[in-house]
């Protein structure tokens, strides 16, 4: 008995070896992919395309804090834009009332985001199912109207004229007006947070998250308190949401209570969907795909927005677990069996 459990327990360990290393080589392909892309917008020197996938890497992390949420813990957030929008216009604000540097306004951000994220978690949390998905929209809808109307704030104009910032990374210098080493820039922090989110999911916290999502009610009996585990999670995922926020003022130089709208919501849960929930690397795929599509299909018809939303219902019905998840047991299998051969 005892060896068939200690067999038992080394399949389930080499399984989850794989499907780790599985996720990994889909952001490393993602990472491979986007410096290929550079690699071509810099001989082309064209700024525009790397404006546009600088903006989707941005709103990719925006899709990582949903998936915190929706792959882990089972909560659909529809208001994960409050978040994302604060973090925008905490840094907009710093980087033209207080102190044009990145440091400073990162800094501020993942504070002030944390305690905020606490407080709306409190909120938010009690419920579950559909009645969580409400809480989260009614709050963003909330602040968003809040700050619409505040003039402080610049109401519906939102904070223009942020400035152009320069950022020194010891050996060399990032200035946010130059396209590619922003693009870089951003690159590097997007999946910085993928990998440590990841990692973070990979241990006990991120196990115990899983177990809430098949069932809470049984969590307790095993000594842990899901509303905790819950909190820590949605604090997570709205520190994410915050710091990609924070880089998209960096980028434009303006930030607009759009931002905060249930629309960039939405957008959000569609790229996590086509990406593969519960993947975390599928939703910076799926950010790449609708940017790209709302961008190209854009310039042929005005009504974009229905061509997007056709293909979004293909895709679902097609490849319900999204890009990465249809592919990975495929990849899978290639690395199992490369890892028998070894």
């Amino acid at each position: 008995m005892a060896e068939h459990l200690l067999a038992l327990r080394a399949a389930v360990m080499r399984r989850e070896r794989v499907s780790h290393s599985t996720l990994h080589f889909f952001a490393y392909a993602f990472i491979a992919l986007c410096l290929v892309f550079a690699a071509i917008a810099m001989a082309t020197g064209d700024v525009f395309f790397f404006r546009l996938a600088t903006e989707a890497l941005i709103f990719g992390g925006l899709a990582l804090a949903v998936d915190i949420l929706l792959g882990y813990t089972g909560l659909l957030s529809l208001g994960q834009a409050l978040f994302f929008g604060y973090g925008a216009y905490v840094s907009g604000l710093v980087l033209k009332e207080i102190e044009p540097s990145f440091w400073t306004a990162m800094g501020i951000v993942l504070v002030t985001a944390t305690a905020f994220g606490a407080i709306a978690g409190i909120i938010a949390i009690r419920a579950r199912g559909v009645y969580f998905a409400l809480i989260t929209f009614g709050l963003a809808q909330v602040v968003s109207k809040i700050v619409f109307n505040t003039r402080e704030l610049g109401a519906s104009d939102g904070i223009i004229g942020i400035p152009v910032i320069k950022t020194d990374f010891l050996l060399f210098q990032v200035d946010t007006g130059h396209a590619p080493s922003f693009f870089l820039l951003v690159l590097s922090i997007i999946v910085g947070l993928y990998f440590l989110v990841a990692y973070v999911m990979g241990t006990p916290f991120g196990r115990t998250l899983v177990a809430i999502r098949a069932n809470e009610s049984r969590v307790p009996f095993l000594g842990f308190h899901p509303w905790r585990y819950k909190l820590a999670a949605f604090i997570l995922a709205a520190n994410v949401a915050a710091l990609s926020g924070a880089l998209y003022p960096m980028l434009r130089g303006f930030v607009s209570p759009e931002l905060m709208f249930f629309q960039v919501s939405g957008n959000a849960v569609i790229m996590v969907i086509i990406g593969g929930v519960g993947t975390l690397i599928g939703p910076l795929y799926g950010a790449a795909i609708l940017t790209g599509l709302k961008s190209v299909i854009g310039t042929f018809t005005e009504h974009h927005l229905i061509v997007i939303g056709m293909l979004f219902v293909l895709s679902v019905i097609f490849f319900p677990k999204g890009l990465v998840g249809h592919a990975r047991p495929r990849i899978e299998r290639i690395l199992a069996a490369r890892g028998r051969e070894s």
